[in-house]
């Protein structure tokens, strides 16, 4: 017998259009999307919200304007920047059946080489821009040498507080392509995983699921970018699951002054939030202890730390921190995801502390987590269960793996998306419908210990070494590193005898080494990495703020890194 979903409810089989269409008619004026811009360093934020009413509106008017110019199927790429335009111009080209493409905007420095490859791959059929980036992104196109196409600037189009006219839509099958979330390329060149309608509903259930108590008393509140896979699917597609207020900032507003995204967190009860490992650390770093006591963190359910490894010390480094201002130890909650499975994954409940697993080293290295006192031992944050999805490890040959031993990580659900774009013969699939996600790990009493990504393992002596945690010992022995800028990894021996280990790291913005102090800080780390991991580190290299290269997200990218070592791009200091 099928049960009915309640009245103010959305049926189980809706898109994320369905769910908006709902909200926008049950809940009209309720607040629906916030974007917070701070026009000065030491400006209080200003303030601009839509209800549901009028993001459909707005998503209705770039729905029609793309019926003029793209068919259900055509790409339409999101280059605009981070605001209230960009919800609207995701859920527009959803309403109209046509493929969106989140991206960002030319004037994101450093990434030109990756939006104009990008572009080129996805072959859209109109870009979407705003006022202030339509003018650039003509240049843009026009320096790359890329096919001219219409450039939809969203913020002039015309609307009506009405919505989308019902008649207008177009008829949208939940297994259809619904957008192209690319790969940050950390290890290899960007690809557009293809996400389905039916895809982005199922995860962001499964995301409210493993973070929201009731989405009634819930705020999401992210400074991730709205391209980034957790980005959209915690601060766009969840919010309009569930029908609960999603506020944003800029990603740079975040960088100039972290303690701003502490204060939004705190303005709202049951709020949800979420970044990457090294933001926790900056918070730390770059949060005056003067401004604890202006913040209100009691007010925080869940801040989940994902897309790159989950470092303990940072776990404990932010919780001393910031629990004077409130915030529970259960709040912080390890997770994690990819790109491939839409985003989410695992993830450690809000309910309880992170907790960590202390490994024997030896075991590790050969493939078995063996719990260990040993001070020395290697420290494995837990990432959680899986939430309406099934994970598993497997050995070289594909085969499962018992508890406690490591090897792939593969899942499967209906957030696991369709594959990559353009590359029918490079599917991401194992025969059963398991994922292969190219990540290693092990399962421990039911929870995921994510142990690095299988192509940056360190092999040296038939041994297996992870570089997070080689880079960990190095920022902790060598004080003129800058912390979480650095890459591990292995280059062949000029005898082809093997791998020796390399890290690059950037120095200290505050510092200038010397020839003897850069000699010095080799030494310790040289010193501290033999003692902890039984390896000889065969050099060293301080660059200077800024030299190590990293993703569009944020990730260190360790193999540009390691091809621009052997390449003699990355110079010394």
């Amino acid at each position: 017998m099928t049960v009915a979903p309640p009245p103010d409810r959305p049926p189980a089989d809706a898109t994320l259009t369905d769910h908006l269409r709902h909200w926008a008619h049950h809940r009209p004026r309720q607040r629906a999307f916030t974007h917070v811009e701070f026009p000065a360093l030491a400006a209080p934020g200003v303030h601009r919200t839509l209800t549901w009413q009028a993001l459909d509106a707005r998503a209705g008017a770039v729905a029609h304007r793309l019926k003029g110019i793209a068919g259900p199927g055509d790409r339409a790429a999101l280059v605009l920047r981070q605001g209230l335009d960009y919800p609207a111009a995701f859920l527009g080209c959803l309403y109209a059946g046509v493929i969106a493409v989140p991206l960002f905007g030319p004037q994101n420095p450093g990434h030109e080489g990756r939006l104009a490859a990008v572009l080129a791959d996805c072959e859209p059929a109109c870009l979407l821009a705003d006022t202030a980036t339509a003018v650039p992104v003509h240049a843009f196109v026009r320096d790359h040498g890329l096919p001219e196409v219409p450039v939809v600037v969203v913020d002039q189009l015309p609307h009506t507080a009405g919505g989308f006219d019902p008649a207008e839509p177009v008829a949208v099958d939940p297994g259809a392509v619904a957008y192209l979330q690319y790969t940050s390329g950390s290890t290899r060149r960007p690809a557009g995983v293809m996400i389905s309608h039916a895809n982005v509903v199922a995860n962001a259930r499964q995301a409210i699921e493993a973070f929201i108590a009731d989405v009634r008393a819930t705020t999401a509140v992210g400074w991730l970018p709205l391209f980034h896979d957790m980005g959209l699917v915690l601060s766009i597609a969840a919010p309009v699951v569930g029908g609960f207020p999603s506020v944003t900032m800029d990603p740079v507003a975040f960088l100039e002054h972290p303690v701003r995204w502490l204060h939004l967190i705190g303005a709202y009860e049951g709020t949800v939030s979420a970044a990457p490992n090294f933001a926790y650390d900056y918070c730390v770093a770059r949060t005056d202890p003067t401004e604890i006591d202006r913040l209100r963190l009691h007010r925080v359910r869940a801040l989940a730390n994902g897309s790159e490894p989950v470092r303990p010390a940072t776990v404990e480094r932010f919780q001393n921190a910031f629990a004077p201002a409130g915030l529970a130890p259960a709040a912080h909650c390890p997770a994690y995801g990819l790109a491939e499975a839409t985003v989410f994954v695992t993830a450690d409940s809000p309910d309880s502390p992170p907790t960590a697993v202390s490994c024997d080293p030896a075991a590790l290295a050969q493939g078995r987590v063996e719990p260990s006192t040993d001070p020395g031992a290697a420290l494995l944050v837990a990432c959680g269960g899986p939430v309406g999805q099934d994970v598993r490890i497997t050995g070289p040959d594909g085969e499962a793996l018992p508890e406690g031993n490591v090897g792939e990580i593969q899942l499967r659900g209906p957030n696991v998306g369709l594959g990559y774009w353009k590359r029918a013969d490079d599917g991401f699939g194992a025969p059963g419908g398991w994922l292969r996600t190219g990540d290693l790990g092990a399962l421990h009493g039911g929870r995921l210990l994510v142990t690095g990504r299988l192509k940056d393992v360190i092999i040296v002596d038939g041994r297996n070494h992870y570089p997070q945690d080689i880079e960990e010992t190095v920022q902790g022995a060598a004080a003129l590193v800058r912390r979480d800028r650095l890459a591990a990894f292995g280059v062949t021996r000029a005898d082809g005898g093997g791998e020796d280990l390399v890290v690059v790291a950037e120095h200290r913005r505050d510092t200038a080494p010397t020839e003897a102090e850069a000699k010095d800080a080799e030494l310790a780390a040289r010193a501290a990495v033999s003692a902890r991991h039984g390896l000889r580190l065969g050099r060293l290299l301080l660059v200077p703020p800024g030299a190590v290269p990293r993703t569009s997200s944020g990730k260190v990218a360790r193999s540009e890194s390691r091809a621009r070592y052997l390449d003699g791009r990355l110079a010394p200091r």
